[in-house]
């Protein structure tokens, strides 16, 4: 019930427009890197200072007019320069429905072509995100196409999914990023208990570290980052064959232990005004989100129905959890 009311939210298309409207005052701050490229590369070189990389991602997704894909585009463009002119260690991430995936394949495979060829050039490398189960087999062929050209892509591997045990082993010497998967999917595609998620999950990883380029694993469940651990270090998997990522904002204390603990470690840096989509499937994906933002984000008053509709709902389960904890 708690993934399904996030996932509502986060397809609300009011709810999204109203969140543009009034910025990151409901705040979101707390796990959004700012609005600006300036306030993210800002947020970058403090990550960068603890030995933290960053994978930026320019928020916005599911575009539908090409003017708006154009500026997605252009804004990319501005980051990847702003990665180059201020060294720092950074890659981009992307959604290839913002740019045009919805519109024109040919249209899409155009702008990223010219973000790819960009980074390329200053040796940054941009990761393909992977979206709902309609957009994954044209954003594959996406990265097919572009990985003719390009050395410098990789993408995402969900592991809800029942085919992403073939899609790893077909993109084995791509650099991926495995995850759990934040979309509701239908039985037919995905598996639905967490059991089985978690199950296939740590397959993926375990099968990557072993036979894959190079591994992100991108996960705050330190049930499974302890199982990594023992994993590589029983198999002798060297440390500059994967990294730990999480999502900015979120297990801050964890992200500084893995990191002084000598593992690579990635944080995903989202910003931009269209941030409450991805918000809300942050609390949708995981439960446990919940707990880690809840204190963060809902702790200043909001007068917009943004903060109405999402904060009397967690103040609701709250204050349940910490009625069953008086009884």
């Amino acid at each position: 019930m708690l993934k399904d009311f996030f996932m509502g939210l986060s397809q609300n298309q009011f709810l999204n427009s109203a969140a543009k409207k009034y910025g990151l005052k409901l705040g979101a701050q707390s796990v959004v890197a700012g609005t600006t490229i300036e306030e993210t590369i800002k947020s970058i070189k403090e990550l960068n200072a603890h030995g933290i990389s960053a994978t930026v991602d320019n928020l916005g997704e599911f575009v539908f007019e090409k003017e708006e894909a154009t500026k997605a585009k252009e804004q990319i463009l501005k980051v990847i320069e702003a990665i180059h002119e201020n060294k720092v260690d950074a890659h981009i991430s992307l959604k290839p429905t913002q740019l045009g995936l919805d519109i024109d394949y040919s249209f899409c495979l155009s702008n990223l072509q010219e973000i790819v060829h960009l980074a390329n050039n200053y040796g940054i490398f941009v990761n393909f995100d992977m979206e709902d189960y309609g957009h994954l087999k044209p954003s594959f062929d996406l990265l097919d196409e572009l990985s003719m050209e390009y050395g410098n892509v990789g993408t995402v591997i969900q592991a809800y999914f029942y085919e992403a045990q073939e899609n790893l082993e077909k993109y084995k010497n791509y650099r991926l990023r495995l995850v759990k998967g934040a979309y509701k999917e239908p039985e037919e595609y995905a598996y639905q208990d967490k059991k089985d998620i978690d199950k296939n999950f740590i397959k993926l990883i375990e099968w990557h570290l072993v036979n894959g380029k190079f591994t992100s694993i991108a996960t705050h469940d330190h049930r499974i980052i302890n199982h990594v651990k023992e994993f590589v270090k029983k198999n002798n998997i060297p440390n500059d064959k994967f990294e730990f990522q999480m999502l900015y904002g979120f297990r801050k204390d964890m992200q500084l232990e893995l990191a002084k603990e000598g593992y690579n470690f990635c944080t995903y840096v989202p910003f931009g005004n269209d941030w409450y989509g991805y918000f809300m499937r942050r609390l949708a994906e995981r439960p446990q989100n919940l707990n880690l933002v809840a204190k963060q984000v809902f702790n200043k008053k909001t007068n917009t129905i943004i903060g109405v509709a999402a904060g009397a709902f967690l103040l609701g389960r709250i204050s349940k959890a910490n009625n069953k904890k008086r009884r």
